[in-house]
């Protein structure tokens, strides 16, 4: 098998994971990324002031139930338990989320069990929409008026920056309701977070004689005819230079601040309240129990629309950027020498699980393609 030159346009989970695999079957990889550090979105690093370990970017808690992913993740990284039990304070008062059989007794002030409980949201609930079009409807439907307005109304608003009525009723693709005590906010399997965080993770994958990185290092199109193939994980609309138009997100804009001891008791909190403008408050602390500190660190967290200097964050995907992106599509399947690979490439919301999922096959279909002469797709999975 003849060694390919390959460049993996940034540094985060799918680069990293890609390369490593590539590296390990006998090709040169060189690693690119605009920002001076590795491992993308979960960056994480060491507070000088109070010791905590940050997530730079927002919390990322990893949750599977690929046996495969686990067992790679805890490769690189020792993950030691956690469970993310988020709370919220609406109208004055704290909650658990998801809603379940305590947040319905406490915001009611019933004791219900939970066959009592299902009845009695049947009542609140608005039994004559049939179809839910939208976001509203969706959780009319199924929650009534009095937990919607509570719990979704006012964060939905200020996390999309438009009413609820204006969402599709599949972002809220769940009865969002417990009918138990579980406050565990995932389901899957495997929970946890990493001992050293996430970085030392990504350090440990890109830990190979065959990868190469360089950091605060833009890629330009014209850098592709230097390499064999390109594995590519930034803004698939960046790609052709905005040719459609940009393709809409929501950032996020963090406020950090101090505090002399614990100051919510929670990693995180949220805030139902349409008046209150942030979506949430995180203390990062919390994300690694092990771990003691006399201060805290948290962030308070806006969400708006993304600028062009902004770093993207959740993909809009409503009626106008789904139209866009099939046009952006239709044109990278007309490149040659390069994969679009990840969340920003893909134009789709990605949990780190899912991500490294699909690294794992598509760095197995480029060693195959690469070994019998064949050709990658521009895709591995359809953004469609």
């Amino acid at each position: 098998m003849a060694q390919k030159s390959l460049l993996m346009v940034g540094a985060g989970l799918s680069g990293a994971v890609i390369g490593r695999h590539l590296a390990e079957a006998g090709h040169k990889v060189h690693i690119v990324d605009a920002r001076d550090h590795i491992a993308g979105n979960c960056h994480m690093y060491r507070d000088a002031e109070t010791g905590v370990n940050v997530h730079a970017y927002g919390p990322h808690i990893f949750h599977t139930d690929d046996e495969e992913v686990w067992a790679y993740v805890n490769a690189h990284e020792v993950f030691l338990p956690f469970k993310n039990r988020v709370k919220t304070t609406s109208q004055g008062r704290v909650y658990s989320l998801p809603v379940n059989l305590h947040t319905i007794n406490q915001f009611f002030g019933e004791t219900l069990r939970p066959d009592e409980a299902k009845a009695f949201i049947e009542t609140k609930a608005d039994t004559s929409i049939t179809d839910p079009q939208t976001f509203e409807d969706q959780a009319l439907r199924f929650v009534g008026r009095d937990l919607y307005d509570a719990f979704f109304r006012g964060y939905t608003l200020k996390q999309w920056g438009c009413d609820p009525t204006e969402l599709p009723a599949s972002i809220l693709k769940r009865l969002p309701l417990r009918f138990n005590y579980d406050d565990n906010y995932f389901n899957h399997r495997h929970q946890g977070m990493p001992q050293n965080g996430y970085t030392a993770m990504v350090e440990s994958i890109l830990n190979h004689p065959g990868i190469t990185v360089s950091l605060n290092t833009r890629f330009s199109r014209d850098q592709a005819k230097d390499y064999d193939h390109v594995f590519y994980s930034g803004p698939l609309d960046g790609w052709f230079d905005y040719e459609l138009g940009r393709l809409g997100y929501r950032t996020l804009d963090f406020e950090r601040f101090t505090y002399e001891g614990d100051y919510q008791g929670c990693a995180v909190m949220n805030y139902g309240d349409e008046e209150v403008p942030y979506t949430r408050i995180t203390e990062h602390k919390h994300f690694a129990p092990w771990e003691s500190h006399a201060k805290s660190v948290l962030y308070r967290e806006f969400s708006r629309e993304c600028g062009p200097d902004d770093i993207p964050y959740y993909p809009i995907r409503l009626v106008n950027e789904k139209a866009m992106l099939g046009g952006y599509v239709e044109r990278a399947k007309w490149e040659k020498g390069v994969t679009f690979v990840g969340r920003l490439a893909t134009y789709r919301y990605l949990d780190m699980d899912v991500t490294i999922r699909e690294a794992l096959d598509c760095a197995r279909l480029a060693e195959k393609a690469f070994a019998e002469g064949g050709v990658m797709p521009a895709f591995t999975v359809n953004p469609l």
